[in-house]
């Protein structure tokens, strides 16, 4: 189902179609530009906060520069990352696909509080990407877990290589991986921290974890597949098959998200601009903690205002809503 928007008058014409009960919506009526209104952009920031991810569709007109403009209403645009920046400053360009569940970023201590994507170049068959809501999931765990997890705090490096891990590299991919690891980063993060726009529970784990602060590797290890199989629960996840002109912004305090090789020796590039987000808090009110690798000239910290009119988690309402 479709709802309509009561905002001010110049977003009635938007509409936003839920696309799963846990994650994920479709706007139609904004045309992506770096003039969109301050209505329309606040109108973006709630229903982001409420469905995680939101995509757009038949925004053919959009390239970089439309890309980057678009972002900067929206929030602080980072360096395209804080190691690869070799093809280009403000986008990263990826061909390929990230083949695993992660956090974009999280191996720094301010993690971006969102990501924009587009495909400029899309194969025939798969290659979709798909997100988990890291907030359903924090609040469908079992009470003991859930306490468990509230003081758990977590390990995340750059040491671990989404784009080419577990695959044979050829030489472009050997060049991108010297070049991701180029400044090694260590952080600590909690598992469950406070969203900074919301003020939600959510789990900050995925690929980039390394370890748990004070347990074993064979612990870690245990742990971490059984918190990641709770997030990657399928009726807690959203798969978008791409097509020209879309466009997808997620919450990536909220979420993890995978993208899937599955297109054969197909080309696939997808370019990403992130925004900069805020140093994770405990619910004990601790700052994530940098061990290793200084991230000031990659992003500032953001400091976030709170959404206004946010409803709080999707997945506790009637389907439609």
């Amino acid at each position: 189902m479709t709802t309509v928007s009561s905002n001010p008058v110049d977003t009635l014409s938007i509409t936003t179609t839920r696309l799963s009960q846990n994650i994920g919506a479709l706007i139609e009526g904004i045309h992506i530009s770096g003039e969109i209104t301050d209505a329309e952009v606040e109108y973006i920031r709630t229903t982001l906060a409420t469905h995680k991810v939101v995509a757009f569709r038949n925004q053919h007109h959009v390239d970089d520069e439309v890309q980057h403009a678009f972002a900067q209403r929206l929030g602080i645009p980072t360096l395209a990352h804080p190691t690869v920046t070799s093809r280009g400053k403000d986008h990263l360009s990826i061909e390929g696909a990230a083949n695993s569940w992660h956090t974009d970023v999280s191996f720094v201590d301010r993690i971006p509080k969102a990501s924009i994507l587009r495909s400029p170049i899309i194969p025939s068959y798969g290659g979709a990407t798909q997100w988990a809501n890291t907030v359903a999931a924090y609040n469908k765990l079992p009470e003991p877990l859930r306490i468990f997890v509230d003081n758990l705090w977590a390990v995340h490096s750059n040491e671990f290589d989404y784009v080419s891990s577990g695959v044979e590299r050829s030489d472009r991919q050997k060049a991108y991986h010297e070049e991701f690891v180029s400044t090694y980063y260590e952080t600590e993060h909690p598992v469950v921290h406070l969203h900074p726009e919301t003020g939600e529970r959510s789990l900050l784990l995925g690929h980039f974890v390394r370890n748990f602060v004070g347990l074993r590797p064979n612990e870690s290890a245990d742990i971490f597949r059984i918190l990641q199989e709770r997030i990657l629960k399928p009726d807690n996840t959203f798969r978008w098959q791409w097509s020209e002109g879309d466009l997808v912004i997620w919450d990536n305090h909220a979420t993890q998200h995978y993208g899937f090789a599955d297109f054969g020796d197909q080309k696939r590039v997808v370019r990403r601009v992130t925004l900069a987000g805020a140093v994770p808090t405990s619910i004990n009110g601790e700052k994530s903690r940098s061990l290793l690798g200084d991230a000031s000239h990659y992003s500032p910290i953001d400091n976030p205002r709170p959404i206004q009119n946010f409803e709080g988690d999707i997945a506790a309402r009637p389907a439609g809503i």
